[in-house]
């Protein structure tokens, strides 16, 4: 969704799971969560000079780490159990990696950690169940990107 955002409303995208990786952003593998381990003081570091011109998504499953300033709008997407199972069982998670996805949801996890580290009145949670909610999300928060910027002359960036 980050990406069809970014071109809608032209904004610049970035996928903190590919920088981990292209950059070396990282204290190792998790073998049990099957991933990187990331070091959140070094993809800070690295986004900190994109942060400043403003117009930019970052898109990355949790967000407690990023600074305040950076953000205008911090989105949490939110999908039913039984479809996000499914769509976890199709790229190949399984185990721990599995439930503790399955349990973060189910506990809200997510929106939990934005609404403590952010102003509640910039975090927005938005179902992600479908291809129609997707497209409804796009343009929803397009047209809201649109009418902040219309609103403020400040360099700001969304959290996906």
């Amino acid at each position: 969704m980050a990406s069809a955002l970014a071109e809608a409303a032209q904004l610049r995208h970035v996928n903190i799971g590919d920088l981990v990786k292209e950059k070396n952003l990282h204290d190792g593998w998790d073998e049990e969560f099957d991933c990187h381990v990331i070091n959140e003081d070094l993809v800070c570091d690295e986004l900190e000079d994109m942060m400043e011109g403003g117009g930019l998504i970052v898109d990355h499953h949790g967000c407690d780490f990023f600074p305040e300033r950076w953000f205008a709008r911090v989105v949490v997407l939110q999908t039913d159990n039984s479809i996000l199972y499914d769509r976890l069982c199709k790229r190949g998670y399984t185990g721990s990696k599995l439930s503790n996805n399955i349990e973060c949801e189910i506990f809200q996890v997510l929106l939990e950690e934005a609404k403590e580290s952010y102003p509640e009145s910039i975090v927005l949670a938005m179902k992600s169940n479908s291809i129609d909610d997707i497209t409804r999300n796009v343009a929803d928060l397009a047209v809201w990107v649109s009418s902040w910027s219309d609103r403020t002359s400040q360099n700001h960036n969304m959290c996906d």
